[in-house]
């Protein structure tokens, strides 16, 4: 899916900065998942981050079997201290060359390695922008992982089936529109989505 490699560092830390912007007056509120409150998406950015850090480690059980809509993700009680450090251990876990290297395995499903980081890329860009929008927060994605979700997005843009049906159906965005907007309609979203 993807030839190049690239750090998850950056993106990490702007998902990191957003969970910290988050009051917990603002957990039970509305994000632009209709199935996710505040917290249900911070619960999901913290199980995604542990298994594609265990996915990049080629670490494979539990955390990198168990699909995504197999339940309602929630945040534990230490969420704020637990979100930073997965963030963290999926960066560090990709940035070892091994981890670019042969098949993995995220969400039950076995690909390509760097089909697994596009994957990766895409989840902490979108569901970063649908934190920043549910919590009222600026959102300024990392640019090389914004270019990699573009293209990844772009790549299944007319897949029928939208990968087992994990994304909504493409939103027309306005030619001219910023990669940002292009991408959030690519991924089924509203770009002018607001709580």
């Amino acid at each position: 899916m993807t030839g190049q490699t690239f750090d998850f560092g950056p993106q990490a830390l702007v998902v990191a900065r957003l969970a910290e912007g988050v009051t917990d007056a603002q957990l039970d509120g509305v994000t632009p998942c209709p199935e996710y409150a505040v917290r249900n998406l911070l619960g999901h950015l913290t199980g995604l981050a542990v298994a594609f850090r265990d996915a990049g480690r080629k670490d494979l059980g539990p955390t990198t079997d168990t699909s995504p809509t197999a339940s309602l993700p929630d945040i534990g009680p230490d969420w704020r201290e637990a979100l930073p450090k997965a963030l963290d251990g999926l960066a560090d876990a990709w940035r070892d060359p091994a981890a670019w290297t042969g098949t993995t395995r995220a969400g039950g499903v076995t690909l390509p390695a760097g089909a697994a980081a596009a994957v990766a890329a895409d989840e902490l860009v979108v569901h970063g922008w649908d934190l920043a929008r549910a919590t009222g927060q600026e959102y300024a994605p990392d640019a090389v992982l914004l270019e990699v979700t573009h293209g990844f997005l772009a790549g299944v843009a007319d897949d029928p089936t939208r990968l087992g049906g994990i994304f909504g159906p493409v939103v027309p965005v306005p030619d001219g529109a910023p990669l940002l907007g292009r991408v959030i309609g690519l991924s089924g979203r509203d770009p002018g989505w607001k709580p």
